[in-house]
């Protein structure tokens, strides 16, 4: 019997979560909901997670600064699929050029976003 993927939604935006953990579970996957990037960093089954949804501006620690943490624990990081209303370039670059597997401007097109998390969970 396969797994049934889970994704990780990483948002301080309450409604952006529960919209995406619709989406999530409307598409046959698990979502695991996280308000911020250090309840991430404490969740005990991390390696459980096949792919994270994250959002890059949110209180405490970035998604570019969860990014950089996770880079630096050196362990299996799922693809993560950045999510912002703030799409500059400088931003979008560094992102990718830390491992991203994709750069999303919000209001996210659910449509680019399930193809976007079916390509990021076939790695």
């Amino acid at each position: 019997m396969c797994k049934t993927p889970v994704i990780a939604i990483v948002d301080d935006d309450r409604s952006i979560r529960e919209a995406l953990d619709d989406l999530i579970l409307s598409c046959g996957y698990k979502s695991r909901l996280f308000t911020s990037a250090e309840e991430y960093l404490a969740a005990q089954d991390r390696a459980a997670i096949d792919c994270m949804l994250v959002d890059v501006k949110m209180p405490g620690l970035t998604g570019l600064e969860l990014q950089a943490v996770l880079n630096e624990q050196n362990t299996l990081k799922p693809p993560m699929i950045f999510m912002t209303s703030y799409s500059d370039s400088k931003t979008k670059a560094a992102a990718m050029s830390g491992g991203a597997f994709a750069f999303l401007g919000k209001p996210v097109n659910f449509s680019q976003l399930v193809q976007c998390l079916e390509q990021a969970l076939k790695r």
